[in-house]
């Protein structure tokens, strides 16, 4: 079961990764300080790196496996949670940040966040199963 839910999860971050490592270039004009598209390609590096680490990070090493599945889930809910707010709230331009209001749904956007609810629904009980550490008796 561990196995099978570290690919689902680690397989719904690879979406989004791509999908935004795909979209990045098209965002690249909207900037303040920061454009969106750079924004895009850190959340496509960050769901690639989380995506790795939830799939190859040895149970005995420290950090706990459960804390890089706790980080994961922290990537894709944060994804989740930017996508719907962009999509719903105008928030404008927030110190370097440009606004990303698109009041729109388009087919990326429904991948990106089927891949992001993807790797929520698998990360939730692998973190619940993932055995806690024993602290060393002193």
């Amino acid at each position: 079961m561990d196995v099978l839910l570290r690919m689902t999860m680690a397989a719904g971050l690879a979406v989004d990764a791509a999908v935004h490592a795909q979209l990045a270039p098209l965002y690249a004009g909207i900037r303040a300080s920061v454009s969106e598209g750079q924004l895009f390609e850190l959340e496509a590096g960050l769901a690639c790196l989380a995506a790795l680490a939830v799939l190859a990070w040895p149970a005995r090493l420290r950090p706990p496996r459960r804390l890089v599945v706790a980080a994961a889930m922290v990537v894709a809910a944060t994804a989740f949670a930017a996508l719907l707010v962009s999509r719903y709230v105008d928030l404008g331009a927030i110190g370097p940040f440009p606004n990303l209001y698109e009041p729109a749904w388009f087919s990326d956007k429904t991948l990106a966040a089927t891949g992001e609810l993807v790797a929520l629904a698998a990360g939730i009980p692998l973190f619940l199963l993932t055995p806690r550490r024993k602290a060393p008796h002193a």
